[in-house]
């Protein structure tokens, strides 16, 4: 809601120590089903809208599109703890809310009767999901860098191959994505492959034939292991995303995010840089 006050819910929550968690801000309209209240405050403005949310504050709000991630990250969380009760590399949620405190009380009263807290300290009564957290990322502009895209737009696909292939041994920049998803690695590698609650996945639309094998070798430089890898040559990414299922899909082409909601997979989209 456009509403001036910017508050975090729940914030007798102390945060993990930020140099060990990985911390992730969500608002709690990815977390929560808002559509129905944000259309009221449109049409009716604040005041009604606030006494909307005091009167049904008890009433909890539907999941929204976050939910289900929000969720399989408690899951990590807690398989973390309870191989490690001392464990310091968790996740840190910080749930943002817009909602002024008088309309708020509904979002807190939602958030407790889910089990998610800001910061998300891991209560025992909390019902996470037992299946593991999956992640789905893009190989160029996302996990690497956007050097081979930029010799694709200026020299087409046959200049891009040519590049790969001369630029084989030497591995590629690093993407705006790749500290996130080696901090997910070194969370994953605390388990073995069978027991892992965090699946990773690579789903780019370069060719195995021609443009994989140096996307294996930085991956394998970096020590970053995924669990699988798609080389799409150029199909759509829809119908594999739609059997992974994954919690989020990060990616930096706006089609391709299309095409993930078209199936109904939670997606964010990577811009490119400068």
């Amino acid at each position: 809601m456009a509403e001036p006050e910017s508050t975090v819910i729940n914030t007798n929550v102390k945060q993990k120590d930020p140099s060990k968690a990985l911390v992730i801000a969500v608002t709690t309209r990815a977390i929560f089903n808002l559509e129905k209240e944000h259309k009221l405050y449109l049409e009716k403005g604040k005041e009604e809208y606030t006494r909307h949310q005091q009167v049904n504050q008890d009433k909890p709000l539907p999941p929204g599109t976050a939910f289900a991630f929000i969720q399989a990250v408690q899951y990590v969380n807690k398989k973390m703890l309870e191989s490690n009760p001392a464990e310091k590399d968790l996740f840190d949620i910080l749930v943002l809310s817009n909602n002024s405190p008088e309309s708020g009380a509904r979002i807190i009263n939602s958030a407790k009767h889910y089990g998610v807290s800001a910061a998300l300290i891991f209560q025992q009564e909390v019902q996470a999901p037992s299946t593991p957290l999956r992640v789905v990322f893009d190989g160029d502009a996302v996990l690497f860098s956007n050097e081979t895209d930029l010799i694709f737009q200026e020299h087409g696909l046959e200049g891009a191959v040519r590049y790969e292939q001369a630029m084989e041994a030497v591995p590629m920049g690093e993407g705006p994505l790749k500290t996130f998803a080696v901090h997910l690695g070194k969370m994953r590698r605390k388990f073995s492959q069978e027991k892992s609650p965090i699946r990773t996945y690579l789903v780019t639309a370069r060719s195995g034939r021609d443009m994989g094998i140096r996307a294996i070798k930085t991956l394998r430089e970096w020590g970053l292991a995924i669990d699988e890898a798609f080389f799409m040559d150029g199909a759509p990414k829809g119908p594999i995303l739609a059997q992974i299922q994954p919690h989020i899909f990060f990616d930096d082409g706006l089609h391709n995010i299309q095409g993930a909601q078209n199936v109904g997979v939670p997606s964010a989209w990577v811009p490119s840089c400068c």
